[in-house]
């Protein structure tokens, strides 16, 4: 007992140094905000009276590379508001010579690749739900929802408004973001703010409320407090209609369609604040015409891969539906509406979405509340019947950043063989699922614990899922754990779970050191195994890596990783994925690899990475793996980046031995901050495809644009024409 107290004293007095080492100054973080009545023009030049007098966040302090010191490029950050605008103002030092690190004119840019300023602003004081802005030196805008404490959704897109201004020496930036784009309480409770500074020609990130460098600035754990001169304006009626025309042309070279199909449609979005927290969704016959295609990868999986949504409607808020249940275990997967199965093919393809809504929002600083319902049409001629989808979330604030969630996912059949239209069909699919998600005040512990479970008309076996993580993290340290379980029979159809009946845990560990007067800013080694067993008890997969990271001050990277497998095969399965003869069911293979990884300075004008990895033993035979991405930047107008991977695997007779090749050429160009041109081509010898997609977009008014998107497709074996398509889409964003 004397050792074990002994060990808990030594600990703890490591933990209160390592505590006490990280303390930045303590300071009173909190900015009276004035109301004006002057007119504010919001072109960076900060010539109102109102700023010469404003109360000033100063003293940034840096979060990267260190985060022990104030920042050497100072910022200074200003608020005010009249009755209908929250202005913000910066002043920016920046005696250092050279351009800007500024990727393109194109709104939304890439956080890690611009300089620019932001704030992040959390109006309910939850920890949790946020918003953030910023502005770089050249006026390029970027707005984004802040969803579970730090993770940013640039998805979100609304009308505010910003200016810049450059002078020797220095920048300004103004901000005006309308009240209405806000959710919000009115009257006088404080809101909590950071602000933040990323200078990357300096290679510093800075920040009003210091932020350890181990943690993204974008958490609101690190938050001071705005406090109003007087009470906040009430938001009033915010109602936005967003209609949109399409039309256009495709080509499909089968010897049996060679007709050209010519399309034109019509729909609208709209978005309503029942409150000034609370946001009403609506979308009719919408159209996802103008979605950036997914990025292909190399599939070597034995299970569905995950992509992620890229439709608006579904993306924007999607953190309080999307975000229940792990990886391999989501009760919710929007993607899932809008696709079904052809009966005759087995193909998955497009079915038109009727119309959808969706209510999300906050009914005060505790609760949140999330409602969606979409409805599809049946397609006839592939014997796909109409479909209705519910879902229904309720989250509730616990402790000082945590909360519980409940969720209901409903799907359900709406047509048969004699009705377009019913709901008496007994032909169903629903999951209910519970989410706790802990994370600490000072955000060093995060967690999770969830339950889901199926129902359907059929009888099942095992219907459910459940699992739990634990993660801790210190500049020093960080590890977490977690466990999974699914039943053999759950299978949401609306969801995500693409591996019934398991059972799995996972760990990892890490270390950083860091060194002093170095240009290294940490290193470390690490661990990280995971172990799948079936509902036997028998073990099916097993793997354990042992790594060694090095992070320079630069930004750059160096990574070394040893991994080990085992696999049972409880299934046949072709090692390449190109229809081969497989590998048996119930064989075992012990594999192992070793792999490099290094990652180049993202300021720099031209930046790459490149990931070289062999496998001693894969399977049964070797394979040799190159993942790379090319990037050169032509500030400010864009970038070209080209992406590969390589895969040669080598197996003994009779199977399958494959190189495949992916190379993914990318042009973003931005000819001003209205008119931008992406060039997407992608070439895959695994699918036997190469496609070219090429999106151009003028934003005429605010919120408002003209797509005209080509996609053309080829077989890489001969070259021969798959299909093609020319599409110009409308949309225009109408304040009522």
């Amino acid at each position: 007992m004397k050792k074990i107290t002994s060990i808990y004293i030594l600990f703890t007095c490591f933990i209160v140094q390592i505590t006490l080492a990280q303390t930045p100054p303590k300071r009173d973080y909190r900015l009276l905000a004035t109301k004006t009545t002057q007119k504010i023009t919001v072109d960076g030049a900060l010539d109102e009276p109102i700023w010469q007098n404003a109360q000033k966040a100063d003293k940034f302090f840096q979060t990267f590379p260190f985060d022990t010191s104030y920042a050497n490029s100072q910022t200074q950050a200003m608020v005010t508001y009249d009755d209908q605008f929250f202005y913000v103002a910066f002043i920016c030092e920046d005696k250092l010579p050279g351009n800007y690190v500024v990727q393109s004119l194109r709104r939304d840019y890439d956080g890690g690749s611009n300089d620019f300023v932001t704030f992040y602003l959390d109006p309910f004081g939850d920890g949790t739900n946020g918003f953030t802005f910023g502005i770089t030196p050249l006026g390029v805008k970027r707005e984004a929802l802040i969803a579970n404490g730090e993770s940013l959704d640039p998805s979100w897109d609304n009308k505010w408004y910003g200016g810049v201004k450059r002078y020797e020496g220095k920048w300004t930036a103004e901000m005006a973001i309308p009240f209405k784009t806000l959710r919000y309480k009115s009257g006088s409770a404080p809101w909590k703010i950071n602000f933040a500074r990323l200078d990357y020609k300096g290679n510093e990130r800075s920040s009003w409320v210091p932020v350890p460098r181990n943690y993204r600035l974008t958490s609101l754990a690190f938050t001071g407090e705005i406090t109003w001169a007087e009470p906040l304006p009430k938001t009033g009626a915010n109602i936005v209609v967003i209609p949109y025309v399409t039309g256009g042309f495709s080509k499909e070279f089968d010897p049996e369609d060679k007709d050209i199909a010519y399309t034109r449609n019509a729909g609208m979005d709209a978005k309503i604040a029942i409150t000034s927290s609370l946001n009403l969704d609506l979308t009719f016959n919408p159209d996802f015409s103008q979605v950036e295609v997914d990025r292909q990868v190399t599939n070597l999986s034995r299970f569905e891969l995950f992509f992620p949504e890229r439709r608006q409607f579904f993306v924007e808020n999607s953190d309080l539906f999307s975000r229940f249940g792990f990886g391999r275990m989501r009760p919710f997967f929007s993607r899932r509406i809008g696709i079904q199965q052809d009966t005759a093919t087995g193909a998955n393809v497009q079915v038109p979405i009727l119309y959808g809504a969706r209510l999300s929002g906050k009914l005060n600083r505790n609760w949140r509340v999330g409602l969606l319902n979409m409805q599809t049409a049946q397609d006839r001629s592939r014997n796909i019947p109409s479909s209705n989808y519910t879902v229904g979330v309720l989250q509730r604030k616990v402790f000082a950043r945590s909360n519980v969630g409940l969720i209901f996912v409903n799907q359900q059949t709406t047509s048969d063989s004699t009705s377009d239209y019913t709901w008496g069909i007994n032909d169903y699919d629903r999951v209910v699922g519970f989410d706790y998600n802990m994370a600490s005040k000072d955000n060093v512990w995060n967690g999770k614990l969830l339950y889901q479970h199926q129902f359907g008309p059929d009888q099942r076996v095992e219907p459910f899922a459940h699992g739990s993580e634990l993660g801790y993290n210190t500049p020093e340290w960080r590890f977490y754990f977690s466990h999974e379980s699914v039943g053999r029979d759950y299978a949401p159809r609306v969801g995500f779970a693409p591996r019934p009946g398991y059972f799995m845990v996972e760990g990892s560990a890490r270390r950083r050191f860091y060194p002093k007067n170095s240009i290294i800013n940490n290193h470390g080694p690490g661990f990280y195994m995971n172990n799948f067993w079936d509902l036997n008890q028998k073990v099916t997969d097993r793997f354990y890596e042992f790594q060694y990271v090095f992070n320079f001050q630069d930004r750059s990277e160096l990574s070394f990783f040893q991994g080990n497998w085992y696999t049972f095969l409880f299934s046949d399965f072709d090692p390449t994925n190109t229809d081969g003869v497989p590998l048996l069911t119930g064989t075992e293979y012990f594999y192992s690899n070793v792999f490099v990884f290094y990652s180049s300075n993202p300021a720099k004008v031209f930046n790459f990475f490149v990931g070289i990895g062999h496998y001693f033993k894969y399977f049964n035979g070797t394979r040799f793996q190159l993942n790379s991405e090319l990037r050169y930047r032509f500030q400010p107008y864009g970038q070209i980046a080209v992406r590969t991977q390589y895969n040669q695997i080598t197996l003994p007779e009779p199977h399958n031995s494959a190189d495949l090749l992916l190379v993914a050429p990318r042009l973003d160009l931005s000819f001003t901050r209205k008119l931008f041109l992406t060039v997407f081509t992608q070439y895959n010898t695994q699918t036997n495809q190469a496609n070219m997609n090429a999106r151009f977009q003028w934003r005429f008014k605010p919120v408002s644009d003209l797509f005209v998107v080509y996609s053309d497709n080829y077989f890489t074996d001969n070259l021969q024409p798959i299909g093609r398509s020319l599409i110009v889409k409308l949309t225009y964003w109408l304040n009522l």
